[in-house]
């Protein structure tokens, strides 16, 4: 359902956006700017306090949207790979005591000397397989994200959301979902239809907002651009999301150190207002 007069319902900020707050200064903010979700990452939690965290958002009468990230599933060697489910199990537990029924998976890339990229998904399969009911038993849902092409070799060998379906859809819809990323989306023609699919099996378990600008910095980790800075059709996105029913958050999640050098206040003024004008 889409926002009515510019309403701020559905938006949610993603902490890793305005990165130079602390976790009160993000619940402080949004408050003031009417914003009423936020989605967190595991390391700045952790730094405060999973429990402690948990609190202050609930207590400033925000809603956590998304936890990020689980993930990293492709490791060959065994004791790589226990570690890495250990870790997952950790982050469920950390997602359910946060509040949110959504963990964002970054699937991992290929291992060391691997050329092999179908071994590399059927090993994110098996790891899917083995967290997927603990995650339900805990009321979470492993949401898989699907990355640009560029991030295959080291971060995510899932590039596509048909790949992240594929995936997703050997799983019961409540436990393995997908997200749809901007960012990582927006060069695929096949994008509409697999946003269709998602929605039409209820795996839609995400939606992000982050725009494409270049040249890519050196890393491209933290060259997401400001929403209206580049070559992203949000309402575009919005309006196939919303076709399929899905009236989840809206979080907008931008890695720029650009943005991180400016006063938060100013960032999330600004988020709010490309928000209204782009993409309701």
């Amino acid at each position: 359902m889409t926002g009515v007069n510019g309403d701020l319902t559905r938006l949610s900020l993603n902490q890793e956006t305005i990165k130079q707050w602390s976790l009160p200064e993000l619940a402080e903010g949004c408050v003031e700017a009417g914003v009423p979700g936020v989605g967190l990452w595991r390391a700045p939690v952790q730094e405060y306090g999973v429990e402690a965290a948990a609190r202050l958002i609930r207590d400033a009468g925000l809603t956590v949207t998304s936890l990020c990230r689980g993930g990293f599933f492709t490791a060959i060697d065994p004791a790589e790979r226990a570690a890495a489910l250990a870790d997952n199990r950790a982050a469920i537990d950390e997602a359910a005591t946060l509040g949110t029924d959504t963990l964002i998976l970054v699937s991992g890339g290929l291992p060391p000397g691997s050329r092999d990229l179908f071994a590399a998904r059927e090993r994110i399969a098996d790891a899917l397989a083995e967290l997927a009911p603990y995650a339900a038993a805990r009321g979470v849902r492993l949401a898989i994200e699907p990355l640009h092409p560029m991030y295959a070799s080291d971060r995510c060998v899932v590039s596509t959301l048909a790949q992240a379906l594929d995936l997703a859809e050997r799983f019961p819809a409540e436990q393995v979902g997908v997200v749809v990323d901007t960012y990582h989306l927006w060069w695929d023609d096949t994008v509409s239809t697999q946003i269709t699919r998602a929605g039409a099996g209820g795996r839609l378990a995400s939606f992000q907002l982050a725009d494409w600008i270049t040249p890519l910095p050196e890393g491209v980790l933290l060259g997401r651009g400001q929403l209206g800075d580049g070559s992203v059709d949000f309402r575009w996105f919005r309006e196939r999301v919303d076709a399929t029913g899905f009236t989840g958050p809206i979080e907008v999640e931008i890695f720029n150190p650009a943005l991180w050098a400016r006063d938060g206040a100013e960032v999330l003024a600004e988020v709010v207002d490309r928000y209204r004008t782009l993409v309701l």
